[in-house]
Parts: C-alpha cells; sequence; structure tokens
C-alpha cells in the first residue's frame, strides 16, 4: 500500500511534468503551517532558477494541472511560490478505512529482506544488571523489534563478557575462601558437581571485593591474570568453574530481562568469538594489513579525509593478548558465517564511539565484510538524576536495575491507589505494566545520543508526554467500546469509516496516515524516539476527537459505527507502536 504522501505526490508530480517541468519537483511535504493547509509542495521555489521563471507562475501552471482533481479539497498556489493542499475528505476517509483492512495498516514490505544483527545488552556474568545497562537494554530492544516489523529477518544479540580479567579474580578470590573445592585440585579426574558452589548473591559480593583488592595489591593481580591465562588455556577445573559463573549470571540476568520485556535470540558470549582469533591474526600478517608497532600487532585505519587522529586498530597487545578490538572483530567474522548477517547494529554507549569507528574500519579493510556490509553503532547517552550527574543511588553507589524497576512501579501504584480503589493484586499488575512504560517511554522519547534526567514523578505523570499517559489513552478507548458492545453494538460486524465531520475527527485521520512514514523513518535512523512523538501526537488528537464528539449517544448509527470503526483503528495503531517500544496496555487503569 502506498503512502498518502506518495499518492499525493503521484498527482503533484504528473501536473509539473505536464506543466513542462521536471516531475522531480513535485515532492509533497506535510505542512509546518496546519492552520493554512495540510501538505505542501515547495517545488516551484527550486525549479525557478532551473527555468528562469517566477516560482509563483510555476506554481500557478501546476495547480491550473490539478483543478478539479478528486484527491483534494482545496490546491492553490500561494505566492512567492508554494502550492498548498488540503484532501478531499472523502478521499481522506476512504484511505484510512483501508488501513484498517490492511496486514500492518497497509505497511509495504521491502524489496529485498536482509538479515540483520542487533547487538545490544552486553552485561558481563558475575555482575547484576545496574542502571547503566538499562539505555542498552530498552533502545536495542526497540531497535530490532522495529526492524523485524518492517520485515527483515533480525537477530537480537546480548553479547555477554565472559572471557576477561573479571573471570580470573573470581577463580582467584574463590580458590583463597573455598580452597578444598575440586576445581583447584589439578589431581582430580571425576565429575564435577552440577551445581555451581555459589549463588548470584555471593558472586555479586566476590567480584567488586577482588576487584577492589587487586587494585592495592600487586601480587593478588599478578594471580589473577594467571588464573584468567590458565583458564583460557583450557584448565579443566577453572573450565568448569567458568560454566558456573555463566550459568548463575545468565539465570540472574534473563529474570531481570524479562522485567523489562526484553529478550534476545542470541547468548552468544564474548569466548564464543575466541576460535575465530588465529586465522583471523594470520590473514591480516599474510595480507600485509597488520605490523608490529611498539611490540603489538596493529592496522592503520585512518583515512584522508579524518579531521582528527583515529588511532591503529590494536589486534595483538605487546605480550601477544587479545582485547576488546580482537573479540569484537573476531565477533563479525562469526556472526558472517553462522548468519550471513548483511547488517550488524550495535547499541552501546556513545562514548565507545571511537572504538567501533576503529574496529568497522579494520573490518573493511581487512576484508572481513563485504563492501555492503552495514556496521552501524547506535551511541546512547547517559541517563542522570536531577543533579545532571550520571544516576546514582542515595548513597552514591551505581543504582541495581532491579531496584529501579520496583521503585518506578511503587511510585505508579501509588498514583493509581489515590484516585481509585482497585483489587490489590489487579492494582500490582498494572502498576507493574503502567511502570514499565514509564521507565521505557521516558527513556525512548530522547534521541538515544542525547543525555536524559531521569524524572520518576514526570515519567509517572498521567499527563503529558508520558508513557502512562499513553496508556490512560488506550484505555479510555477500550472503555468506549466496551460500554458500546454492553449497549448492543458489534465491533466483529464491518464498520466503515466515513467522511470526517469536524476539524478534530480530520485530525485524528490526518495522524492516521502518518503511520507508514513514522515506522520507515524510525527503522531508517535506528530512532525510537520518532514513533514516541507520533504516539503523543496520535494520542492527543484522540482525546480531542473524545471530548469533542458525542461517540456513544450519537443518533445516526452510521455516523456512530464509523466513530467506533475509527477508535478500534486508533487503539490498533497504538497498541501496536507501543508494542515496537515494547511495552503493553491494561485493560483499565
Amino acid at each position: 500500500m502506498k503512502t498518502i504522501i506518495e499518492l499525493i505526490e503521484e498527482q503533484v508530480m504528473q501536473a509539473f511534468e505536464k506543466a513542462g517541468y521536471e516531475k522531480s519537483y513535485g515532492k509533497v511535504n506535510i505542512s509546518n503551517r496546519p492552520d493554512l493547509c495540510e501538505y505542501q509542495c515547495n517545488g516551484a521555489m527550486s525549479a525557478a532558477k532551473a527555468y528562469h521563471k517566477a516560482p509563483f507562475m510555476i506554481a500557478d501552471d501546476v495547480v491550473a494541472g490539478l483543478t478539479g482533481n478528486i484527491m483534494f479539497e482545496k490546491i492553490e498556489s500561494v505566492k512567492p511560490g508554494f502550492i498548498n493542499i488540503i484532501l478531499n475528505s472523502a478521499f481522506l476517509a476512504g484511505y484510512v478505512d483501508s488501513m484498517k483492512n490492511s496486514e500492518k495498516f497497509g505497511l509495504a514490505a521491502p524489496d529485498k529482506v536482509k538479515k540483520i544483527v542487533v547487538d545490544y545488552g552486553g552485561p558481563n556474568v558475575a555482575k547484576p544488571l545496574h542502571v547503566g545497562h538499562l539505555r542498552a537494554a530498552i533502545i536495542g530492544e526497540s531497535i530490532k523489534r522495529i526492524a523485524r516489523y518492517v520485515g527483515h529477518d533480525v537477530i537480537g544479540d546480548v553479547h555477554l563478557g565472559d572471557w576477561g580479567l573479571q573471570i580470573g579474580l573470581i577463580i582467584t578470590e574463590l580458590s583463597i575462601r573455598k580452597p578444598d573445592l575440586p576445581y583447584f585440585d589439578d589431581d582430580f579426574t571425576g565429575e564435577y558437581p552440577s551445581e555451581a558452589p555459589f549463588d548470584m548473591s555471593e558472586l555479586e559480593e566476590i567480584y567488586p571485593y577482588a576487584s577492589a583488592y587487586s587494585k592495592e595489591h600487586p601480587e593478588y593481580l599478578a594471580k589473577a591474570q594467571e588464573a584468567t591465562a590458565v583458564l583460557q588455556s583450557g584448565h579443566r577445573g577453572y573450565h568448569a568453574l567458568w560454566q558456573h559463573i555463566i550459568d548463575v549470571s545468565v539465570a540472574d540476568i534473563k529474570k531481570n530481562y524479562d522485567r523489562l520485556n526484553v529478550s534476545f535470540e542470541l547468548w552468544k558470549k564474548e569466548s564464543d568469538a575466541q576460535c575465530y582469533i588465529p586465522d583471523m591474526v594470520q590473514k591480516m600478517k599474510d595480507e600485509g594489513h597488520a605490523y608490529i608497532s611498539d611490540g603489538a600487532l596493529v592496522v592503520d585505519v585512518k583515512e584522508e579525509t579524518d579531521t582528527k587522529e583515529i588511532p591503529p586498530c590494536i589486534i595483538l597487545k605487546s605480550n601477544g593478548a587479545t582485547n576488546y578490538e580482537t573479540t569484537d572483530l573476531a565477533t563479525i567474522i562469526e556472526r558472517v558465517k553462522l548468519f550471513n548477517a548483511e547488517k550488524m547494529i550495535y547499541v552501546v554507549d556513545k562514548r565507545q564511539g571511537l572504538h567501533f569507528d576503529q574496529v568497522f574500519r579494520c573490518a573493511r579493510k581487512t576484508g572481513l565484510v563485504n563492501d555492503d556490509t552495514e556496521l552501524i553503532f547506535v551511541g546512547f547517552g547517559t541517563m542522570n538524576g536531577k543533579d545532571g550527574k550520571p544516576f546514582k543511588t542515595r548513597d552514591g553507589g551505581v543504582l541495581r536495575l532491579e531496584t529501579l524497576i520496583n521503585e518506578i512501579s511503587d511510585k505508579v501504584y501509588e498514583r493509581i491507589m489515590e484516585n481509585r480503589q482497585m483489587p490489590e493484586e489487579e492494582a500490582r499488575e498494572v502498576s507493574e505494566k503502567v511502570g514499565l512504560s514509564a521507565l521505557k517511554y521516558g527513556d525512548l522519547s530522547n534521541q538515544a545520543s542525547k543525555d536524559y534526567i531521569f524524572d520518576v514523578d514526570r515519567f509517572t505523570s498521567f499527563e503529558g508526554n508520558t508513557g502512562p499517559y499513553i496508556l490512560y489513552s488506550i484505555v479510555r478507548i477500550k472503555s468506549v467500546l466496551q460500554k458500546y458492545i454492553a449497549a448492543g453494538g458489534d465491533i466483529t460486524k464491518e464498520l466503515k469509516i466515513q467522511a470526517p465531520q469536524n476539524k478534530s475527527e480530520s485530525n485524528v485521520m490526518l495522524c492516521l496516515v502518518k503511520y507508514h512514514d513514522c515506522i520507515m523513518q524510525a527503522y531508517k535512523d535506528n530512532a525510537p524516539h520518532r514513533i514516541c512523538q507520533y504516539l503523543y501526537e496520535l494520542s492527543d488528537a484522540f482525546n480531542s476527537f473524545y471530548h469533542d464528539n458525542k461517540i456513544l449517544s450519537c443518533e445516526d448509527e452510521a455516523r456512530k459505527e464509523s466513530m467506533i470503526a475509527l477508535l478500534i483503528l486508533v487503539k490498533d495503531v497504538l497498541e501496536n507502536c507501543i508494542d515496537l517500544l515494547g511495552f503493553s496496555a491494561p485493560d483499565r487503569m
């Protein structure tokens, strides 16, 4: 199904061509002056120079060719050369009605289905999820859902950090606290226990203690580094401990991601890419890309057009050890080999921008990817407290993600119980859904690259541009539909949307027809905030319509059915959009 702008453009471009001008000047945009018109073409302004003719004369020629077109209620040339367009109300209603009856509301399928891997999440094992993991999870999940909805084959990968010094630190500390465990007995040949010798709460205590202790005691750090090397060389006992660490950590991480309504198709780890490193390094050497600099193996990635210094990409450190660049390059190889990935999107803190610039350039220069493989970095800003600094606990510590989710759900619960009575169990269930909408919408409504202030009072408000306001709009529609059904109305039969009878109804329809462009722009730009903008605009348009029109008491049955059909479509579009953002609406609030 073509977008409404595409349909308008077809007519305007034909009119330009018939008037003797290049049809490309017939591009149409949504008007930035809705008080004057709904759509606008500024092509005559651009064409004036090419045709040595006053822009208003060109606009007059084009409009003359469109006079009488049934698509338009009004189309006029306005000096100095704008073409202002107002759609015919019957045409607008017909288009909206066709959206109601089309799969995905008429969103066109992609010309080519791409295999896309979205790398987001990125937690380290043995550490609890904290607020620093929130944005990667929320933004990445939405980008994945949008790309999949558009029609692509998309895989989300959590990409666990499991192969670094933190594992060596944990193993070292365990060897001191529990030296009798069989994992430290080199003579042990039996089966290791299936149950881990620790739980997540112990791991959460062990790692920060060992990390802090190693910074003050060089001999302890050296022992942890040795344990890391022994693990990576294949030590049987250490490998079994490492697997326990992963199993216990992943169970806890999944529990918290589930509460965020975030899921991953892949639970790949840094260690999974290690097997690709030897061949990758040899290839880079053999093809002359990699060379020794100050003892390290590096690849130059600077380009002539660079305006700032781009350091070489370090493949192996001077001691022969790998680093994040090595692992990320090997992971690219893995994704191409296992999934034929044509597009890889990395949702990571924007402060990692230089790292990924180096990695992407190195991957291209050394031929790890094809020329048409897309490597995209979506860098996000920080979530800050009201003081403008990164969000912390009251005592200055890092806030656990689980704690943040509980706090915002409790805040919503208080608001719900302040205003109305609801059974305790239902109130808790509703507050969890509404709290998640507050958390996710509060984050996603900001452009990803920008820092933002986390304000729990503003985010949980039922008024303004917030998640709860969007959900309240959906719940309000559900309530109207329930009352309609209770009065004998049938929403299962074919209800036709008729031409709008007033401005508020027209505004709802004009907002609905922006849906396709919104979704496609959000996909192309990896920008969930565009869907948030659309949700707020559509919710506002609906609420104005709701207050301006007597829907259930309307005596004209055909008119009532038309309004009900319109509400059903608004509800379905709103629910689809919030699903793309990763949350859902309750039946009542």
